[in-house]
């Protein structure tokens, strides 16, 4: 491998799954995975398409009871390509010896290559090197590239293209169950010579999605003549090409595809958009110049450099590469969240959680207007979000755990635990806390490229009624003269209840309460940004006296927040009181222990009894908050806090946590980076090898970890490098672990570009200028100016920073 390609050496159907993943191509509008072009679902093969927004209900009886749910749609598959000689089958890597195999995704240029050679049973050798791209610069335009060689024969063959619109969601092993037949075919027609075109609809949300291929045979620039036949049946066509084959000759074999849905801009119909631009689509070689130029441009302002650490580095960029995949310039236009699993497979149905909270910070800082869009996702659901609150019984909105089309909660009520086979409730969807995640990527927003009109025309609207929701879930407890939150699930997932309770949910959750208390602060500090026009129409809007935001502060300062053993900030009220766990002996009964709560449920146990987590809940206050800033809201509440004590909690928990989620890793990385540089490092490198690797063991081929993926990334650009956005100002404070050499990076802030040059002696500092003349960074408790080109140096030799950024 090298620092911009990942390659898979030798042919492996047992690592199909993962690397087909892995292997992705997407535009930020639809991905498709990386299987072969002649394979269909089945065995280790799993095509599958996604469009960015492209959801569908259906309802299924589970454990005698109907239940609906919202899926991330496998739309048509329009890979299938596939050859065969006149006397024999249709290609398969099954059926013929593979001589070689080499698979290549070129991270710089977002190409699929595949080089392979093979023998039939009668002897026949074939080289096969296929091209794969879905532009960037189109985001309705993909295309294939096939250069096939004869090595021993001559002869007549076949080859088949097509569009197979009978396709069904069947990515995830344990949704089997569920219904799965999202799309019902509409059209299939043969478009001019050398086309064919495909139309399906979703069948509950209607979304209708129009495929039109266009497939040539070519050697050198020369189409050659062959015999077309066109065969059709609802929801899938194909067209065989006839021509003859010479040894040693290479034909390139190009099929060219354009997707459109109804939910596109500026058409007339999706069909009629598909059918336009295939008939006057260029050939590969013109599409694959515009994409290379598409994504060139995106490295340059998003690649981060390292020196040292050629894994870490390929790592990274694969990161970044999938990220971008998943949400990229073409997304800025769309109505579109971010799925916890990427555009890349169909775990967790596609849905959206809180995962921007690890995704903004690298998006914040090299394209914000994606963050803008993603954060009008969001807007645009605030009805659907104070419809959820009310209904509960609160004020304001209360955001989806889970959220999809429209904004509902499609959080499951039932899920099945793989373990025991059972079907199990569902309470996660308690966890509250994805409204503070939203209100912090708001005002994350507005620190990262101070843009007013946004605060005033959308983003004070979702703080607010989130801050309204706080206040009114916040119940005041006499005896002890502080207000609670009671009845939530935290960070962990593995709690939802009190052993022996029959009501799900926890109190006083010490994460979801100081994110409250932030959030309810976060109010004042927007109130007062307004000037007093928006604030007096917004004051309106929302029905706002003075004696409310009164209220939220008096909350804000009164919330209860637990402690044990003096110094450790509780997890949850009573969770002192549960059980120690047997770590020892369940690692030596199980091995891979990272799933608890389904080892537990198997047993007829449950995690509710013992002090595990499965991921940071304590930590993520560290995590998102200095030092200084969670001793600053520990004072405001009332509460005495060290900052010595934090190593400890950190200690307490780690001992605690099975780290059954890829985001794990991250937060432990984080939290130890100035602490303890080397654990730090440790962590950050089992963090760059959970997809890659799919250390989980199966959950990487159902769809990547977008999260922990942008938390990587995060830990470099925002960690080590020490940036921290504050009153105006972005402030470096770098410390690299000793096995980084250096980091170069751009960064985008305020709308200023900046290049930095970081290694273990100095900072370099480049300002290239936008639209102001001059720029200020903070370095080392000081401000300093720069001019438009100017490039200032700061010695880091003697300095050795003490606490993590924080917002």
């Amino acid at each position: 491998m090298t620092e911009w390609t990942l390659v898979y050496e030798g042919w492996d159907p047992g690592q199909e799954p993962l690397r087909e993943a892995l292997c992705t191509l997407g535009n930020g509008y639809f991905a498709t995975r990386g299987a072969l072009e002649m394979v269909s679902a089945g065995g280790p093969h799993y095509p599958g398409t996604y469009l960015a927004g492209g959801y569908n209900r259906l309802k299924t009886e589970v454990a005698g009871r109907e239940i609906e749910n919202e899926d991330l749609v496998n739309f048509p598959n329009w890979l299938l390509l596939s050859f065969r000689h006149a006397d024999g089958e249709w290609l398969s890597l099954d059926t013929v010896e593979v001589v070689e195999y080499r698979q290549e995704l070129n991270l710089r240029n977002g190409v699929l290559d595949r080089f392979m050679r093979f023998r039939d049973p009668t002897g026949r050798e074939t080289s096969l090197h296929a091209r794969r791209l879905v532009s960037m610069a189109d985001m309705h335009m993909a295309a294939i590239e096939w250069t096939l060689v004869a090595e021993n024969w001559s002869g007549r063959i076949e080859v088949r293209s097509a569009l197979d619109g009978t396709v069904r969601n069947q990515g995830v092993t344990r949704y089997h169950e569920l219904n799965s037949q999202h799309l019902e075919p509409l059209e299939t027609e043969r478009e001019g010579e050398d086309g064919i075109y495909l139309l399906v609809q979703t069948v509950q949300s209607h979304i209708e999605m129009a495929q039109a291929a266009r497939t040539r045979v070519l050697q050198g620039s020369e189409a050659v003549p062959s015999e077309r036949v066109t065969s059709q049946k609802p929801g899938y066509i194909e067209q065989i090409l006839n021509f003859d084959c010479e040894q040693g000759q290479p034909l390139r074999i190009e099929k060219v595809v354009a997707l459109y849905t109804s939910r596109d801009w500026a058409i007339g119909a999706p069909g009629l958009g598909a059918r336009q631009a295939i008939s006057r689509a260029g050939s590969f070689d013109e599409l694959l110049r515009s994409h290379k130029l598409s994504w060139h441009r995106l490295w340059y302002r998003c690649d981060i450099e390292l020196e040292g650490v050629p894994d870490a580095q390929l790592a990274l960029r694969a990161h970044m590469f999938h990220l971008l995949q998943t949400v990229s310039p073409n997304t800025v236009e769309l109505d579109v969240g971010v799925p916890a699993r990427g555009l890349h497979g169909e775990a967790y149905r596609g849905h959206i959680f809180w995962d921007e909270l690890y995704i903004f910070p690298f998006l914040e800082l090299r394209m914000p207007e994606i963050a803008r869009a993603l954060l009008m996702y969001r807007y645009r659901r605030l009805g659907e979000a104070r419809r959820i609150a009310r209904e509960s019984g609160f004020r304001g909105a209360l955001y989806p755990w889970q959220s999809g089309s429209n904004g509902r909660e499609e959080t499951q009520v039932m899920h099945l635990n793989p373990e025991s086979g059972r079907w199990v409730p569902d309470d996660t969807q308690l966890q509250r806390h994805v409204n503070a995640a939203i209100a912090y990527n708001v005002w994350r927003h507005y620190q990262a490229t101070g843009r007013r009109e946004f605060i005033c025309s959308f983003g004070a609207t979702m703080i607010l009624e989130i801050a309204r929701f706080w206040a009114s879930i916040a119940t005041y407890n006499h005896d002890r003269e502080r207000f609670e939150i009671r009845g939530v699930v935290g960070p962990d997932e593995y709690h939802t209840a009190y052993p022996d309770s029959d009501e799900p949910g926890l109190n006083n959750n010490a994460y979801t309460n100081l994110m409250a208390c932030w959030v309810l602060q976060c109010a004042g500090r927007v109130v007062g940004l307004l000037d007093d026009a928006c604030r007096q129409e917004l004051f309106e809007d929302l029905q706002i006296g003075e004696d409310e935001v009164e209220t939220w502060d008096q909350v804000s300062r009164k919330l209860f927040v637990p402690f044990h053993d003096d110094f450790i900030i509780s997890q949850f009220e009573g969770y002192e009181r549960l059980e120690e766990f047997d770590w020892e002996g369940y690692r030596a009964k199980y091995g891979d222990i990272h799933r608890l709560d389904r080892i537990l449920e198997a047993e007829g146990d449950t995690a509710n009894r013992y002090k595990v987590s499965k991921q940071a809940d304590v930590l993520m206050l560290f995590y998102l908050f200095s030092a200084e800033r969670l001793t600053q809201l520990f004072e405001w509440l009332g509460y005495d806090f060290d900052p010595r004590w934090i190593p400890k909690n950190i200690e307490y928990y780690l001992r605690r946590t099975s780290h059954g989620s890829t985001l794990s890793a991250i937060i432990n990385s984080w939290v130890q980076a100035r602490s303890d540089r080397e654990r730090s490092w440790r962590w950050f490198g089992a963090a760059v090898k959970s997809d890659l690797a799919d250390v989980q063991g199966g959950t990487t081929p159902e769809g990547i970890h977008l999260g922990a993926m942008a938390g990587t990334v995060d830990l470099v650009q925002r960690c080590y490098s020490g940036i921290a956005m504050r009153e105006g100002v972005l402030w470096l404070n770098p410390a690299l672990p000793k096995e980084l050499t250096s980091v170069r990076s751009r960064i985008q802030y305020r709308g200023h570009w900046f290049s930095l040059h970081i290694n273990h002696d100095k900072l370099a500092v480049s300002f290239e200028g936008a639209w102001a003349p001059y720029a200020r960074i903070g370095f080392d408790g000081k401000i300093y100016t720069f001019k438009r080109g100017e490039t200032k140096e700061f010695v880091l030799a003697s300095k050795v920073p003490s606490d993590p950024p924080s917002t």
